[in-house]
């Protein structure tokens, strides 16, 4: 009886894990899109008010428009070969965030993406790449 109650309460949890996990994913489809298109317009659409943009530990905070002419200047030095999250997360107030790998000309980087609500969405907060 206890075993099969443990069963079914390692199922359940298992199963909130991964649909939580899964409406994470969902969240930066659109983001993962625009990444590997290399479309700086597209993942604009996506950015909270202010954005922070990290290349190599160097961090600064734009407006939407000028990151978005930060983010075309990197596409066309790094254009990808490749992209995709390879983790999803959550803080504990909530605010989700991915860490994916992104493969260009000139070798890989690791990036990070943090989102936050704005206007009654989730807006990218927050996207670093570090070289690896």
């Amino acid at each position: 009886m206890k075993r099969t109650f443990f069963l079914a309460l390692a199922l359940v949890c298992s199963l909130l894990l991964t649909a939580g996990a899964m409406a994470q994913g969902e969240a930066f489809g659109p983001v993962r899109t625009a990444i590997r298109s290399s479309s700086s317009r597209d993942l604009a659409q996506y950015f909270a008010p202010t954005v922070e943009l990290g290349f190599d530990g160097d961090k600064q905070s734009y407006s939407a428009t000028q990151a978005e002419f930060v983010m075309r200047d990197f596409f066309a030095k790094h254009s990808p070969a490749s992209f995709d999250f390879i983790h999803y997360g959550g803080s504990n107030e909530g605010t989700p965030y991915a860490v994916g790998k992104y493969t260009g000309k000139d070798g890989a980087y690791r990036m990070f993406v943090k989102m936050k609500q704005a206007g009654g969405s989730l807006k990218i907060a927050t996207i670093d790449f570090t070289k690896e």
